[in-house]
C-alpha cells in the first residue's frame, strides 16, 4: 500500500507510529515557522481537526517559537458552540493552544448565528487581518476524498471550490454531515508556503490512492485539489 502513484514533486513520508508522526510534522511546522518569522512580522498556522492531530498539536505546543506573532487558525469548523463535544475549536483550545503556545493569536470560523450563512459576515470580519496566502496549512482526509470542508456532496462545493472567487471562508450543508459546517475555501487554503496532509490508517492511503487516479476531477474527491508540487504526506499506521 504504501506503493503510492503520487504525482511528481508531492513527497510522502511513512511513520511505524502516530507518535513519530507527530514529531516529525511539527518539527517540519515548526522550522517553517521560525522562518518565516524571520522575515515577517507574523506567519499562520492553519489546522484541521479530528482526533489524528491530537498528538501533533502536543508535540508543535512545546516549540520555542514567538507564538504572541502566529495567528492560528481551522481550516474548516463544524457550526456548533464551543463546549460541544464536535467542536474543534475546543480541541485546539485544550489540546495546541496551551504552554508556550497559548500566547498564539486565535482566529475563530465559529461566530455568533444559527447557521453558517447568518454568521458568515461575522467570520469574514474575523479574518480581516488574515494575510494571504498562508504560510503553514495542515490538512486532514476523509475516505469520501474531502479534506476542510470541500465534501463532495455540498452543494456549495462548486462555490467553494472557484479560485476566481475572492472568497475566503463558505458555508457549507452536505446531507452526508450531521452538523453545518464552515470552511476556508479552495482559494484561501491554495498556495501555502508549507502544506502538509496528516493521515493514519491503512484506509486513508486507500483513498489516497484512488484520489491518485482521474486527478483532475476535483468536484469528485476535493482532495485532488492539493496533490499538486510541495505537499508534504505524513502517514502512520
Amino acid at each position: 500500500m504504501r506503493d503510492l502513484n503520487l504525482p511528481e514533486s508531492v513527497d510522502a513520508y511513512f511513520f511505524d507510529t502516530p507518535n513519530d508522526t507527530a514529531v516529525a510534522l511539527a518539527n517540519a511546522v515548526a522550522k517553517h515557522l521560525s522562518e518565516r518569522l524571520l522575515i515577517a512580522p507574523r506567519a499562520s498556522l492553519v489546522v484541521s481537526g479530528g482526533s489524528t492531530p491530537m498528538p501533533f498539536f502536543e508535540a508543535l505546543r512545546e516549540k520555542p517559537l514567538d507564538w504572541a506573532r502566529i495567528d492560528v487558525l481551522l481550516a474548516d469548523e463544524r457550526w456548533v458552540s464551543e463546549d460541544d463535544k464536535d467542536s474543534n475549536t475546543r480541541l485546539v483550545r485544550e489540546n495546541l493552544l496551551q504552554g508556550p503556545a497559548s500566547e498564539a493569536r486565535y482566529l475563530s470560523l465559529k461566530q455568533p448565528g444559527d447557521t453558517p450563512a447568518e454568521g458568515l459576515a461575522a467570520v469574514e470580519s474575523a479574518l480581516e487581518g488574515l494575510h494571504l496566502p498562508l504560510d503553514v496549512l495542515i490538512l486532514g482526509m476523509g475516505n469520501d476524498g474531502h479534506t476542510a470542508s470541500l465534501f463532495p456532496d455540498a452543494p456549495e462545493l462548486d462555490q467553494a471550490l472557484d479560485t476566481d472567487s475572492a472568497e475566503v471562508v463558505a458555508p457549507m450543508t452536505p446531507p452526508s454531515q450531521p452538523q453545518k459546517r464552515i470552511t476556508l475555501t479552495l482559494r484561501a487554503l491554495s498556495r501555502a508556503g508549507f502544506t502538509g496532509m496528516h493521515l493514519k490508517g491503512d484506509d486513508k492511503l486507500k483513498t489516497l490512492q484512488a484520489a491518485c487516479s482521474d486527478i483532475g476531477n476535483i468536484r469528485e474527491m476535493p482532495v485532488r485539489a492539493f496533490l499538486k508540487p510541495g505537499l508534504q504526506v505524513y502517514w502512520s499506521a
